[in-house]
């Protein structure tokens, strides 16, 4: 493990985050509000640090290649100093002056999680709304990939990085070079977030909502300008183009790039696409029945809210239209499983993801189907592919990963103090990079009252979810620090 390539990549990274927030600097002028020296401090801080790092720790000439190990370093580093510079404009304007509430809340925003501590989000600057709503669409392709992207002109190989932050058990090429495919990754998803904006406007939005709103729902964020969220605007059509684009944000963005290229035929005939579209209408069938039966007088109504709420939740999203915490029993344990299911790997969303899922359904029935015939030879397929069986043991491990990692949090923060629902509610909500839970962390409220441990730990648990576990656990082992 060698030290200085890694802090130059850092250097290059935090640099590179450190302008991100111009952005926001010139919304903050634009409308003269008092967060405009919070962002000059900020950019110069952050990018300063950076620059210090990239040039202190700079090579020799030919550049810098990274190893698998250096990666997963940098991957993780990269996600925890994020969260750390980019909480300094909440800490410097003042709107959390605290550390641990400014790391929780721009840590839910690069993980994409959607959990806040902020009460009255409403009474904020327009700059910090939109750094707030930046985080989340930044860290929604991922920062790593979009440095992916630029890092190559400054001489850092990037394989290993978008190998590393990729969400999901996704192949890592669409062409065939790495910053050509972040590029195109990121094409693509620049594209969709036009479409959406431009369809929001239409449905009466502000431009300043629209934006912010539309690089949220392409993040599966969640994150919203209004204390009520979507339910702000009462719009069925607003509903409705919401939910179009969280689904598109929870297909696997590979999938995107192939309809836009002309290959109509892989997009339709994917396993994990049928399936992860399948849990959604039966979902939705699910609760819409039963929110019929019990909250709504009209189906159509009922509907609605049902489809909402179900693709809000499946793809991580945690934007609401109702207070789903009143809803039926029923119909809270379905939307606690699909905060467990999440969406499609390559996607931007969180979760087990549906294609682990489908396999491991596939690599059970094969396990019943030998206690019938136990001299039959099957295997495992997805699609037309046979699915190794190392591959089935990293996806079973990392089954397992996640329900023990979601147990012991759980357990952890009810040591706290927290009552059962608010423990297990959390925890779910922030490892799947969902947001919004039940207990005292439900849709009409913020994690503003768990302590501040528990703060720690979720954030934690958003990193660990983001980055899919692997990545931050294999940092524990001691052979890793080992040359």
């Amino acid at each position: 493990m060698k030290a200085k390539p890694v802090l130059y990549t850092l250097g290059a990274f935090l640099f590179i985050l450190g302008l991100t927030m111009l952005v926001p600097l010139a919304c903050a002028l634009f409308y003269g509000e008092a967060d405009v020296w919070s962002f000059i401090l900020s950019v110069g801080i952050t990018s300063g640090t950076g620059g210090a790092l990239y040039f202190a720790c700079r090579p020799p000439e030919g550049g810098v290649v990274l190893t698998h190990r250096e990666g997963f370093l940098i991957v993780s580093a990269g996600w925890i100093f994020a969260s750390f510079f980019g909480g300094l404009p909440y800490m410097i304007h003042g709107a959390l002056p605290a550390l641990t509430d400014a790391y929780f809340e721009t840590m839910s925003g690069f993980t994409t999680t959607g959990a806040t501590v902020i009460n009255k989000i409403e009474a904020l600057p327009h700059g910090i709304l939109l750094w707030r709503s930046m985080t989340q669409w930044l860290g929604g392709m991922g920062i790593i990939v979009l440095s992916v992207a630029i890092l190559p002109f400054l001489g850092i190989g990037g394989r290993q990085l978008f190998r590393a932050e990729l969400p999901g058990p996704v192949k890592d090429k669409l062409l065939p070079r790495i910053a050509e495919t972040a590029r195109s990754l990121w094409i693509v998803y620049i594209i969709i977030t036009i479409a959406g904006f431009i369809l929001l406007l239409f449905g009466g939005m502000s431009a300043f909502d629209a934006v912010n709103h539309i690089f949220c729902a392409m993040a599966t964020g969640g994150f919203s300008t209004k204390d009520s969220s979507i339910a702000w605007f009462n719009s069925p059509y607003i509903d409705t183009v919401f939910i179009v684009f969280m689904l598109l944000a929870g297909i696997n963005f590979t999938l995107h790039y192939q309809v836009l290229t002309g290959n109509f035929h892989s997009f339709f005939r994917n396993s994990e696409l049928r399936f992860f579209l399948g849990t959604v209408l039966v979902a939705t069938a699910l609760i819409t029945v039963d929110l019929r039966l019990n909250v709504f007088a009209e189906i159509g109504k009922a509907f609605r809210y049902a489809l909402f709420q179900t693709s809000s939740i499946i793809t991580t999203t945690g934007f609401v239209t109702d207070n789903f915490a009143r809803w039926p029993a029923f119909s809270q344990i379905i939307l606690v499983i699909l905060m467990f299911i999440g969406c499609s790997a390559g996607s931007t969303g969180g979760g087990i993801k549906c294609v682990r899922l489908l396999l491991i359904l596939k690599d059970s029935y094969r396990e019943l189907y030998h206690l019938i015939h136990p001299h039959a030879v099957t295997q495992v397929k997805l699609g037309q592919e046979t699915v190794p069986q190392d591959v089935m043991k990293s996806i079973w491990g990392f089954f397992a990963l996640y329900i023990g990692l979601a147990i012991l949090a759980t357990i952890l923060m009810s040591a706290l103090g927290l009552d059962m629902m608010t423990s297990f509610a959390s925890v779910a909500a922030t490892i799947g990079n969902i947001g919004p839970g039940l207990g005292l962390v439900h849709p009409a409220s913020t994690y503003s009252e768990v302590p501040a441990l528990g703060k720690w730990i979720l954030s934690c648990c958003m990193l660990i979810g983001r980055l899919e576990i692997y990545t931050v656990l294999v940092l524990l082992i001691p052979e890793f620090w080992k040359n």
